[in-house]
Parts: structure tokens; C-alpha cells; sequence
């Protein structure tokens, strides 16, 4: 057996990275010269200053995403600074385009501050059709992404958030399907009130989940509970409407669904068992699950889905945002709403014909896929 991340660090230095940047027109004489720059491309210049949307049709601002990050939540590995950020920045950019051919570039911030990032997106925006936030903590990036949202007239999503609750919809659909259960009786339990916990509830309460329980690190969230900063306040008026406290084993008794966006460990098999007779797991911390999926297959667990390649079901984002970046590019959308997501979601649930528990979402390599949640981006 292979070591993925030896294999991974190999890759990486005898590349120099993922990408590179490649030009578009040919650059062979005087003539080409004088057309992709001086003295023919003043002109574009005076096109754009009297119109400055031309700059969609006329440079790459039309097709290019900003993909940024300060690097304060990398994957699971938590607060590593920009450079390290840079090779998940970069990844990222790769598969936005080969899979939704989006060009997009990696730019990782030395500054942790929230107005210094804010002030920093803003002013390099005039370039990007639209701005990925990715591997930002909370609770700083739900203020990054509503303020950037409230002051650019391009996209603005932090995928952590909405890349993965638009995944995790998606392939509940299917579930829901399997086990023959209804989302507004369901009992679900999501485990973390991070930036994915919080997006992912979210969604999910638009979708029309009625009852739901959301757990952090000490237990149950709801409201009254008196260390809740202002985010998870948020979520205790929107979830656990009786007010049950105590820990994930107590809360998650007869609960019909576990979605676990929080730390290697968390579930166990006991607690699995305790649930109602044909459980769903979510577990997708990564790249260590809350429980191994096939300990959850022992445990009982229905349908069990993680964040891993190497075992059925994986919920991955790059089933999302590229096809979500290349609607919004696509049709001059400047705002990506939920209703967007909740149809990106029913297309991608779609793709599956005959969902089975070991199949509720489709394939990453599905060429259908970007195209499907790009039809669902429009105004």
C-alpha cells in the first residue's frame, strides 16, 4: 500500500506546485505585440473606463475566481499560516479548472485581522468575477463573507460553509429516499458549530428539517445556554426547540441522523446503536472521521457517508463549487442564495438514478456534474 502523503509531498516539489499560468494569445512578432499591448490596448483601456462592466467580455475578470484564505483553519489541521496554505489554495484552483473550467487563482493573506482581510478582498476584486473564502475560521468568516457580500457587486461564498452544506443536502435527499423518512420528522444531529456546522443547519431549516440538535464541543446548543458566543445564539433560536441539553450520547438517542463536521473521535459504536433503526451517519471530519465507516457499518448504521475518497459516499465539495462559480459566472449573478444551493443540491441528488446506501451521491469524475449545478445559478 502506497503513502498518499508521501506520494502527495513528491508530487508537489517535482512540480513546483499544481499549475501554471499559460497565455491565450500567441505572441510571435511586432504585430502580436502591438495588439495585446501598446499601442492596441489602449483602446480596451477607454472601452472599459466608460463601461467598467466590459471588463467581463473583455479580460479575464470574466472568468476568474480569487481563492482566499489567511490559512487560520486549514482542512483539519487547524491554524498553519498562508504559506501553508498555499497547496489546499492551489488544489483548489485545479479543480476549479478542470472541472468547470473557472480559471482561479490562489491568494493567501498575512493578516489574520477581519477589517484587514475585508479591506484587502475589496480592493483586489476589481480583478475576479467572484471570490472563494476557503479554510477561515470561526466565527470571523461569517463576518468576512456578509460584509463582503453586502459591499462587492460580484459572488462572494466561503465554501467551507456552503460548498459542503450543498453536498451534505444532497446526498440526505437520497438517504431520506432509502429510509423512507420525511425531513420535517426526521430527528438529525449535527455535531460541531463551526463555520460547516452553522452553514450546513442552516440549509438544512430552509430545506424544511424541523427537528434538529446542534452540539459543540461542551454539548447541546440551545437557547438560554449561557457561554454561547453570537453565532451559536443564532443557532439556538433556530434549532432544539425543547431545549434538551446534556452531551452527543444523551442528545443523539433515537435520532434518525448523525451529520458529525467536528473532530476524529466523536461518535462511537454505543452511541450508534442507541439511535433509531436504520441510522444515517455523516461523518466528516477529515481526514479522520468521528467514527471509520466501516466501525459505523458494525455499530448498525444504515447508510454511512465521510469525507475520505477511499470509502463509498464521499461528500466532497468539488461535486459543488465549481459548478456553482460557473453558474454565477455564467449568468452575472452577484448573489449566491440559498434557494441557488437548494436547487444545485436536488440537481446533483438527481444525478443519482437508483441511490443505494453505499451510492447517495454522484461521482466526482461525473462530466454531468458541474453542468447540473450550474443550471441551478441564476437570478
Amino acid at each position: 500500500m502506497t503513502d498518499v502523503y508521501q506520494d502527495s509531498l513528491l508530487l508537489h516539489q517535482v512540480n513546483r506546485g499544481k499549475f501554471e499560468i499559460k497565455s491565450k494569445v500567441r505572441l510571435n512578432d511586432k504585430n502580436d505585440l502591438s495588439l495585446a499591448y501598446t499601442p492596441g490596448v489602449a483602446e480596451i483601456c477607454r472601452v472599459i473606463a466608460a463601461d467598467k462592466n466590459r471588463a467581463l467580455d473583455l479580460t479575464l475578470k470574466g472568468n476568474t475566481v480569487a481563492v482566499i484564505s489567511d490559512g487560520s483553519a486549514i482542512l483539519g489541521l487547524g491554524n498553519l499560516g498562508p504559506e501553508a496554505a498555499i497547496p489546499v489554495m492551489e488544489g483548489k484552483c485545479l479543480l476549479f479548472k478542470e472541472f468547470a473550467g473557472v480559471d482561479a487563482l490562489p491568494i493567501c493573506l498575512n493578516t489574520q485581522d477581519t477589517e484587514e482581510i475585508i479591506k484587502t478582498v475589496k480592493n483586489i476584486a476589481p480583478v475576479f468575477g467572484g471570490i472563494n473564502l476557503e479554510d477561515i475560521s470561526a466565527p470571523r468568516c461569517f463576518e468576512i463573507e456578509a460584509r463582503l457580500k453586502a459591499e462587492l457587486d460580484i459572488p462572494v461564498m466561503h465554501d467551507d460553509q456552503h460548498g459542503t452544506a450543498t453536498v451534505v443536502l444532497a446526498a440526505l435527499i437520497n438517504a431520506l429516499k432509502l429510509v423512507e423518512l420525511n425531513k420535517s420528522t426526521a430527528k438529525l444531529v449535527v455535531n460541531g458549530a463551526g463555520a460547516a456546522g452553522n452553514a450546513v443547519t442552516d440549509l438544512l431549516i430552509v430545506y424544511g428539517f424541523k427537528n434538529i440538535i446542534v452540539c459543540d464541543r461542551t454539548g447541546a446548543v440551545y437557547e438560554g445556554r449561557p457561554d454561547l458566543n453570537e453565532s451559536k445564539q443564532k443557532l439556538a433560536k433556530q434549532t432544539n426547540p425543547n431545549k434538551i441539553s446534556g452531551g452527543l450520547a444523551e442528545v443523539i438517542v433515537n435520532a434518525d441522523i448523525f451529520i458529525g463536521v467536528s473532530a476524529p473521535g466523536a461518535l462511537t459504536g454505543e452511541m450508534i446503536k442507541a439511535m433509531s433503526a436504520k441510522p444515517i451517519i455523516f461523518a466528516l471530519a477529515n481526514p479522520t472521521p468521528e467514527i471509520m465507516p466501516e466501525l459505523a457499518k458494525e455499530a448498525g448504521a444504515f447508510i454511512v457517508a465521510s469525507g475520505r475518497s477511499d470509502y463509498p459516499n464521499q461528500i466532497n465539495n468539488v461535486l459543488a463549487f465549481p459548478g456553482i462559480f460557473r453558474g454565477a459566472l455564467d449568468n452575472r449573478v452577484k448573489q449566491i442564495t440559498d434557494e441557488m444551493l437548494i436547487r444545485a443540491a436536488e440537481n446533483l441528488a438527481d444525478l443519482v438514478i437508483n441511490p443505494t446506501p453505499e451510492e447517495i451521491l454522484p461521482d466526482a469524475f461525473n462530466k454531468k456534474v458541474a453542468k447540473t449545478v450550474a443550471a441551478a445559478i441564476y437570478e
